[in-house]
C-alpha cells in the first residue's frame, strides 16, 4: 500500500486530511499515533521532528508530506478522485486556498488555544490569551455567517479544500463556543458538513475518543 497516514482520530487537523482521503477514495493505511506512548512518540519524531500530525507517507514516491493543507494539495496532484478539491480555474483556486487559510488561522487555531488552555495545570492558565482567541473566533464567525447566507459550501456550490478545513474547525469551535444561537448560518453549514459522508465517517471513527476532549 503506497500511502500511510500517521494520525490520531481525535485530532482536528487529522480530520481535515481524512475528509480529503475519504472524498476521493484514495487507498491508504491509517497508522494511529499515541504521543503519550514513548515508543510511538519516538518513532513519530524520527519521521517528523516537529511532532505534529497528520503526516502522509507515500511509499511509491518515497516522500513524507506533513501539514494537512499540503497533504490535500499532494493528494489532488497525485491521487485525484471524483471530487475536485482545488478548482482548475486559477481565480477560484486562489479563493479556495484563501478560505482554507482563513478557517485554519482564524477559527481552527483560536479554538485550539481555548482547548489547550483547559489542559494546562492549575495556576498556568492564560485568560487574556483565551479571550483574545475568542475575539478572533467571533470576528471570523461573523464573516462566515454573512458569507453562508447564499452558499451551500465555503466557496460557493462545490465542495473543496476550504470545506475540508472548515469542517473540523467549526465542529470543535461549536464545542467551546456553541454556534446555533449567534451564528445560525454557520451552524446550518456545520450540519451539512457533518452529514457529508466523508466527514460523517471521520466523526464516527473519532467517536470512541471523544471522552478525551476537555469539555
Amino acid at each position: 500500500m503506497p500511502l500511510v497516514l500517521h494520525y490520531h482520530p481525535l485530532s482536528s487537523f487529522c480530520h481535515k486530511a481524512l475528509i480529503a482521503l475519504y472524498e476521493n477514495g484514495a487507498p491508504f493505511v491509517p497508522k494511529l499515533v499515541d504521543l503519550a506512548d514513548p515508543g510511538h512518540r519516538a518513532e513519530f519524531l524520527r519521521l517528523w521532528p516537529i511532532g505534529k500530525f497528520p503526516v502522509l507517507q507515500d511509499e511509491a514516491y518515497g516522500r513524507t508530506i506533513p501539514e494537512s493543507s499540503i497533504i490535500i494539495e499532494y493528494l489532488e496532484q497525485h491521487y485525484p478522485g471524483r471530487t475536485k478539491l482545488i478548482p482548475e480555474d486559477s481565480e477560484l483556486a486562489r479563493e479556495v486556498r484563501f478560505l482554507d487559510r482563513f478557517f485554519d488561522l482564524y477559527v481552527h487555531l483560536p479554538m485550539q488555544k481555548i482547548v489547550g488552555d483547559r489542559l494546562r495545570p492549575e495556576g498556568s492558565h492564560d485568560p487574556h490569551g483565551v479571550e483574545h482567541a475568542r475575539d478572533t473566533m467571533r470576528t471570523a464567525l461573523g464573516i462566515v455567517e454573512k458569507d453562508m447566507v447564499d452558499r451551500t459550501w465555503a466557496s460557493g456550490g462545490d465542495f473543496s479544500l476550504a470545506d475540508c478545513s472548515a469542517a473540523p474547525a467549526l465542529f470543535y469551535a461549536d464545542k467551546v463556543m456553541p454556534l446555533a444561537d449567534d451564528y445560525p448560518q454557520v451552524y446550518a453549514y456545520l450540519r451539512r458538513l457533518m452529514e457529508r459522508p466523508s466527514y460523517a465517517r471521520a466523526l464516527a471513527e473519532a467517536q470512541p475518543y471523544f471522552s478525551m476532549f476537555p469539555a
